[in-house]
């Protein structure tokens, strides 16, 4: 650590209530602007997203897909999606996040939408790689964007906050997926995406590039410097924890993809109807958010990002382990289900941050999306496919607990082995 640097666990240490909300009434509101218009895109992305997961037994039904197709097919949509959304997010830091984020809101109900219409197993898998990757792209751009319209002391209880676009997205989607899949069927729900377009006017009309991206640019511009590509990552300076960074990302999000297969799970292993599992994981998703808001505000005020991701995962994958193999009806699942999305989920409010705060702003966001999104990507799509081949051998429970709760432990082992950041170190 540099000389003169502060110490992160004074940096980390309790702020009195009064001054936390006196320094909330005191961000501009250009801030509170910024992050709005972010939170509501992102969750409309996963709205998005999540309409697929939701009717992944129709869909394996419809195209005649076994168990272990669909956790093949699951991982070549995320795979293919991860190294296109690394190289869009250094098209962020080339040409600015508010051109991409505008980009990927237009698309990304398009591809979505096409769903729908999709008469082959290809076409169905082309149309979901591009949606996702026009959705998933979504969460880099906005958490840069928020991280750098944020004051420093606050930055991580706003990107924080920001994360909980993704459990809200999947509870909004569960609330109008059931009426159109009972009333017109499962591909219709896809038509749902379309809603959102409008909503890029909002981002081209509201939305500016942060001032230290523009500062970064004009630097570029003064010195002739390149913009930044991948392999700067992997300097000196930055490869041990671009590593690890990515290696706790991948293993946390190996554990997350896993449970992408949990409707299947309620429906085909312990035979409920599809209301019914739609509406617990969109109600255990809501109660989930609660835990993002906590992450951000423990990471910001009580103890630091790094400790509250490790705590996070292991309290999430313990609350996993236990809805597995310790309850069986719908009540008692929900409340292990939301205890588990309460931690698991809620560790990625301060695992985005604490990524983006590891690197200077004209690496932000390359960092965020080969650290955080292409880890994630790589995640979600091997975490599906190792279960459905594990179901196979072992059943789903065991499945389950190798493929994701021992994965989220090992995740948090892995933060623990990075040094803290400090606040006022980030620019």
């Amino acid at each position: 650590m540099a000389s003169g640097m502060p110490d992160p666990a004074q940096l980390a240490a309790p702020v009195p209530a009064s001054g936390i909300w006196g320094e909330l009434r005191a961000v501009p509101g250009h801030t509170y602007r910024v992050f709005l218009i972010c939170l509501v895109g992102v969750t409309f992305a996963n709205l998005d997203h999540s309409l697929f997961t939701f009717v992944l037994t129709e869909i394996s039904a419809e195209f005649g897909w076994s168990e272990l197709e669909r956790g093949l097919y699951i991982a070549i949509t995320f795979v293919v999606a991860g190294i296109l959304i690394t190289q869009i997010g250094a098209l962020a830091d080339r040409i600015g996040r508010r051109a991409v984020l505008l980009g990927a809101t237009l698309l990304t109900p398009v591809f979505v939408a096409a769903l729908a219409w999709a008469p082959t197993t290809v076409t169905l898998l082309v149309a979901r790689t591009l949606g996702f990757t026009g959705a998933a792209v979504q969460s880099p751009v906005t958490g840069t964007l928020v991280l750098e319209e944020s004051p420093p002391r606050l930055r991580g209880l706003f990107t924080g906050v920001l994360q909980i676009g993704f459990p809200l997205g999947f509870f909004l989607a569960s609330l109008l997926v059931p009426f159109i899949y009972e009333t017109w069927g499962w591909r219709y729900i896809f038509l749902l995406s379309l809603l959102f377009i409008p909503y890029a006017w909002v981002v081209w009309r509201y939305l500016r590039d942060s001032q230290a991206w523009q500062r970064a640019r004009a630097d570029r511009q003064a010195s002739s410097t390149p913009p930044p590509k991948v392999r700067e990552l992997f300097q000196p300076a930055y490869r041990r924890k671009t590593s690890l960074l990515f290696l706790g990302t991948f293993l946390y999000v190996f554990a997350y993809g896993a449970t992408i297969m949990l409707t299947p799970y309620f429906r085909e292993a312990r035979g409920w109807e599809a209301r019914e599992a739609i509406e617990l994981v969109g109600l255990s998703f809501l109660i989930g958010a609660f835990g993002y808001v906590l992450a951000a505000w423990f990471g910001e005020f009580i103890i630091s990002r790094r400790n509250t991701i490790v705590a996070w995962c292991w309290l999430g994958g313990l609350a996993f382990g236990v809805m597995i193999w310790f309850t069986s009806g719908w009540w008692s699942t929900f409340l292990a289900f939301s205890t588990m999305t309460f931690f698991f989920y809620g560790a990625y409010a301060v695992m985005f941050t604490f990524i983006a705060e590891n690197f200077p702003a004209e690496l932000r966001a390359t960092a965020a999306s080969f650290a955080s999104s292409f880890a994630v990507e790589l995640g979600l799509g091997l975490g599906p496919f190792a279960l459905s081949w594990a179901i196979g051998l072992v059943g789903w429970e065991s499945a389950f607990t190798w493929c994701a709760v021992l994965p989220v432990i090992l995740a948090g082992a892995t933060f623990l082995a990075l040094k803290p950041v400090p606040r006022e170190a980030v620019i």
